[in-house]
């Protein structure tokens, strides 16, 4: 599975370093990576060495194997930068929000299945689940006051909002 990592804004002097704008937790997750991977023409994904990256505040200055001048990396501007699930360390009890896509939503005391989690943003006051109901899309907010318990593999155990579910 290919993640987003980032976008590419454009080359960073005369050597095909790229800058680029982080999508991970910390700019340090993309710094620390040894591949990296670009789409190809056909849709698929083309793996890429990381030769340098390191962290510049909320952008990474990263150079990839085979990009070696800045008109390649002028060109490259708007490209996405995929990371390979297996690459992204994750700690013990914890989960990429990739991972929570299809997760079932369970209210924690009746056991009701709502419908699963079909996307995950990250707003300003938090994560904000987009659950798929039979009735429709719910828009649900994280706090320790609405969701009980996530488990990675039985689901996401809720108090629901009185009404968000009618």
């Amino acid at each position: 599975m290919y993640l987003e990592g980032g976008k590419v804004l454009g080359p960073h002097g005369v050597r095909g370093v790229l800058k680029i704008e982080v999508w991970c937790d910390s700019p340090k997750v993309l710094a620390k990576q040894k591949r990296v991977f670009l789409t190809d023409k056909d849709g698929g994904y083309e793996e890429k060495k990381v030769v340098t990256a390191s962290a510049a505040g909320d952008i990474v200055l990263m150079s990839l194997e085979g990009i070696e001048d800045r008109d390649v990396a002028v060109g490259m501007k708007g490209t996405v930068v995929y990371l390979h699930r297996d690459d992204i360390p994750v700690a013990k009890g914890q989960m990429l929000l990739a991972d929570m896509i299809g997760l079932p939503v369970i209210d924690a005391d009746t056991g009701v299945r709502y419908g699963e989690i079909t996307e995950v943003v990250d707003v300003p006051r938090g994560l904000l689940y987009t659950i798929n109901t039979p009735t429709g899309n719910v828009y649900y907010p994280s706090g320790k006051e609405f969701i009980r318990e996530i488990d990675e593999e039985k689901g996401m155990f809720i108090t629901p909002i009185p009404g968000f579910f009618d």
